[in-house]
């Protein structure tokens, strides 16, 4: 995630820096920081971010499952981890997940893969992160 991507979160979650450093547990030196792209985004507040983007996103209506969305196969889902949890809408976030199939095991990989998925489409349309 870049600079310019992590303000345009921020700014859809409706939070100033200061209250978006509170949310996250950073200063706002670093939010500060990863917005001018002073300091790279770490994976654990990429992740934090993009979830409390997601929980606002989907509040505000039925979001399909990525099984229903992908027409995965019965055993494909019974393996697959956002299916064991029940969080169709979370997979991007879930690690281990068998997008395409395939075991999805590092956040690097599995996130590129991800930001071209309609799933991660349906809940951040409006937001290109």
């Amino acid at each position: 995630m870049n600079g310019s991507e992590f303000s345009m979160v921020r700014r859809a979650l409706g939070k100033t820096q200061s209250e978006l450093a509170r949310l996250l547990c950073v200063s706002g030196k670093a939010i500060q920081s990863f917005e001018q792209g002073w300091r790279n985004v770490p994976v654990s507040v990429e992740r934090q971010l993009l979830f409390l983007l997601a929980l606002k996103m989907s509040a505000n209506g039925d979001v399909p499952r990525c099984w229903e969305i992908k027409n995965c196969p019965v055993e494909r889902r019974e393996n697959c981890p956002a299916w064991e949890f029940k969080a169709g809408h979370f997979c991007w976030f879930i690690n281990g997940t068998l997008c395409h199939g395939e075991l999805q095991a590092s956040w690097d990989s599995k996130i590129k893969l991800c930001r071209q998925c309609e799933v991660y489409h349906s809940i951040f349309h409006n937001i290109v992160v």
